[in-house]
């Protein structure tokens, strides 16, 4: 035989030989296209943890009741707003805004008007005779001694008063002149009652005002109280007397005064507005810290106020942190949150693999896993220790809908991430731990409502006694509020109870889970598919019962689950119902309708009962996990009897066809769970038990390990995880029910006839 160049060196041939490396399994396995797909939404869910615990920024170190035992310094420069000084400075911008005032100049034009036509009446007589004694006397200044009586003097007097304003242009040009300022800025008697209106009377301006011409109420202009007051009214007499003689202007002047009208009016409601928009445009008020500064002494607990403080310093601190400052911390956030998801997915795999390969059953906890984390982080800087409550809910859950050991190690990671994004100190990673270990421990099966609350109220009295002790080793005093934290955080962990109680038939919907609670509600035998599989296939129905007591002890046999093998028990035969004269259990004596059938058309409606099974419990909206039970109790095992008929009935060398197993085989899938191989066990072996003739213990265990041998060889074990160990004590459990069922009975000797 010729080899030519195909022929391999020695050395070729062991370096082919060499296995790969673990590094180069790795990345072949990595490259698989599910494996990638599983890794990146494992990223994804990495990367929403960072963003909802806001990883690259430092946590809050304190809580609200937390006494430090070390003084808390600044540690950069900041400022804090002062409420107390911004008040002041309100105040203090309300009393200096002038009041407002309405200015009306009519009154002071009606004034001169009324004086001009005085004047004129006076003017008019050419002698103090002719003239109203009573109008000239209107003039008379009050501060003059007694008026002469000598007529000549008067009469000097008024001539010299008509004289001196015999020019109407002139004397009219004086007045508006000392009228002018009185005009425009107004008159006023004197302050109202009403000028401090909205503020302090100590602290009112009692200086300025701030006056606008009637109708124009935006153009306004300040004016001093002292120079609009009608008592300080001396300027019009100096302005008269700059234009006319001193005599006249003091007689001009004595007229004018007393009948000086006020022409301002407050207004109130322009005057509060002021003194609000002075009080809203005061600036912000700080108070300053220097680094280095004590911002909370040693021994002092925090309250609302330093907790605002400390909280203002961290704001700020981070508003002067560096981007690559914060880049860093979320890269070792992701690093870490990273490292805890690949611890986790190891000890998944390990544990229950299904969790992995399933894509729904790990979206569904990526989901809740980051929907846990994301109200945990919401309630993280809650003074009450709040996430106390959603991390248990997260523990339970996951205890309820995979294992407990899986729940502790996800709690335990997710108080991990917690612990170091929230800043939690290590006395309040001790109590979360603590009470999420209590919960878990207690879940070993929820057959009751009141579990769920009892499991809240023994967590409760941990969590209790765990904050008292970790408030001790962390130097907090053992007073009033440490106790109050304890009561506290127990209260949190009995509402848990509660709350996980009305909410468990939604996890058990969302995670695709049956508590034994749900199963004990599916086990009545007075549900309508097990009433009519009573009514249409008796013998079914009694088969089914037995079967659920045979498999329910073999389950609990290798600590599986019991009660589910017996709920799913009672459903694995309804599609039965169909046809239930082609079975033997529902047959009467010497009637077989196989009998005038072909094996392959038998073979045929015997496999349709797990179709119609699967199909009638989906109608009925029966968990998928019964469901399964229905398709798998039988897996892909052989119709042995159909098949025998077929293999003796074929002459392979008249038409040259040959009976193929296949066809003769259930469709499967094969048990996929401890729980379902007990089911085929029980399931067979009843069946069998019930053709022996002389059911003796020899001949049921016989029975029992030729058929455990022959579905354990037909390789219908091999998806389920059942190793030789638990298929050796199924089988004594089922050996030891089926003896109790059918044990010997002492034969009783025939009455004597009377």
């Amino acid at each position: 035989m010729s080899i030519g160049k195909n022929k391999r060196s020695r050395t070729s041939r062991i370096i082919a030989e060499i296995p790969r490396s673990g590094i180069v399994q790795l990345l072949g396995t990595l490259k698989q296209r599910q494996v990638a797909l599983r890794i990146a939404l494992a990223i994804v869910a990495v990367l929403a943890i960072v963003l909802v615990t806001q990883s690259w920024a430092p946590p809050r170190a304190y809580r609200l009741g937390y006494v430090p035992s070390r003084n808390i310094t600044a540690e950069i420069d900041f400022k804090q707003p002062d409420s107390a000084a911004q008040e002041k400075a309100r105040i203090r911008a309300r009393a200096l805004e002038p009041s407002v005032y309405r200015h009306d100049p009519k009154a002071l034009q009606l004034l001169r008007d009324s004086l001009t036509n005085v004047i004129n009446e006076l003017l008019q007589a050419e002698t103090l005779s002719e003239a109203n004694i009573d109008t000239w006397r209107t003039f008379q200044p009050t501060d003059d001694p007694a008026p002469s009586a000598d007529s000549g003097e008067q009469e000097k007097e008024f001539q010299e008063f008509r004289t001196a304003i015999g020019d109407q242009n002139g004397f009219q040009a004086a007045m508006l002149k000392a009228l002018k300022t009185f005009e425009e800025q107004g008159l006023l008697d004197k302050l109202p009652p009403e000028h401090d209106v909205g503020n302090q009377k100590e602290l009112a301006n009692q200086k300025e005002l701030a006056v606008y011409a009637i109708g124009r109420p935006k153009e306004r202009y300040l004016v001093q109280v002292s120079d609009v007051l009608i008592g300080q009214a001396e300027s019009i007499h100096n302005r008269l007397k700059e234009n006319l003689p001193p005599p006249v202007a003091k007689r001009v002047f004595q007229w004018i005064k007393p009948r000086l009208q006020p022409t301002l009016t407050l207004d109130q409601e322009a005057t509060l507005a002021a003194r609000e928009a002075a009080a809203a445009a005061v600036p912000e008020q700080f108070s300053s810290f220097e680094k280095g500064k004590p911002l909370v002494a040693a021994g002092k607990p925090i309250d609302d106020d330093l907790l605002k403080l400390l909280e203002l310093e961290r704001s700020q601190t981070l508003a002067q942190s560096s981007w690559w400052r914060h880049l860093q911390r979320g890269l070792a956030m992701f690093g870490l949150i990273a490292a805890l998801f690949a611890i986790n997915g190891y000890y998944i795999l390990d544990r229950d693999r299904s969790i992995v390969t399933d894509l729904k059953r790990l979206g569904t906890l990526l989901v809740a896993t980051v929907g846990a984390t994301a109200v945990i982080g919401w309630t993280m800087f809650d003074p009450g220790f709040a996430q106390l409550l959603p991390l248990l809910l997260f523990a339970i859950t996951m205890a309820i809908a995979y294992r407990r050991d899986l729940a502790w190690v996800m709690s335990l990671s997710l108080a991990i991430i917690l612990s170091v994004a929230g800043g939690l100190g290590f006395g309040q990673f001790v109590v979360l731990i603590s009470v999420v270990t209590a919960a878990i421990v207690q879940l070993d099966e929820v057959r009751s409502r009141s579990k769920l609350i009892q499991v809240g109220a023994i967590s409760g009295i941990i969590a209790a006694g765990a904050t008292s002790i970790a408030g001790v080793l962390d130097n907090q005093p053992w007073a009033m509020p440490l106790w109050e934290s304890a009561v506290r955080n127990a209260l949190w962990t009995l509402a848990a109870g509660f709350l996980m109680t009305g909410i468990l038939p939604w996890v058990e919907k969302w995670f695709g889970v049956l508590t034994d609670l749900s199963l004990l509600e599916w086990s009545d035998v007075s549900h309508p598919l097990l009433q009519e599989l009573v009514r249409r296939a008796p013998g079914t129905y009694n088969h089914s019962i037995n079967v659920a007591s045979l498999a329910e002890a073999a389950a609990e046999a290798v600590d599986a689950r019991g009660l589910l093998v017996r709920v799913g028990a009672y459903f694995h035969d309804i599609g039965k119902m169909a046809k239930p004269d082609y079975f033997v259990e529902n047959q009467l004596p010497g009637s077989n309708r196989h009998d005038t059938l072909v094996p392959a058309m038998s073979t045929l409606i015997i496999i349709a009962h797990i179709k119609d099974g699967a199909d009638l419990a989906e109608q009925h909206h029966l968990p998928d996990a019964i469901i399964d039970f229905i398709e798998q109790h039988h897996g892909t095992t052989l119709v042995e009897y159909f098949y025998r008929r077929a293999t003796e009935q074929s002459d392979p060398d008249a038409d040259g066809t040959e009976v193929h197993e296949s066809a003769y085989r259930y469709p499967g899938p094969k048990p996929q769970t401890i729980e379902a191989a007990v089911l085929m066990l029980a399931d067979s072996v009843e069946s069998a038990s019930r053709t022996l003739v002389e059911p003796t213990p020899a001949r049921i265990e016989t029975i029992v390990e030729k058929i455990a041998m022959n579905k354990l060889l037909d390789g219908q074990f091999d998806e389920c995880g059942l190793t030789l160990e638990q298929l050796r004590t199924i089988q004594d459990s089922l050996v030891k029910s089926l003896t109790a069922v059918y044990h010997g009975r002492v034969k009783y000797p025939s009455q004597a006839t009377a």
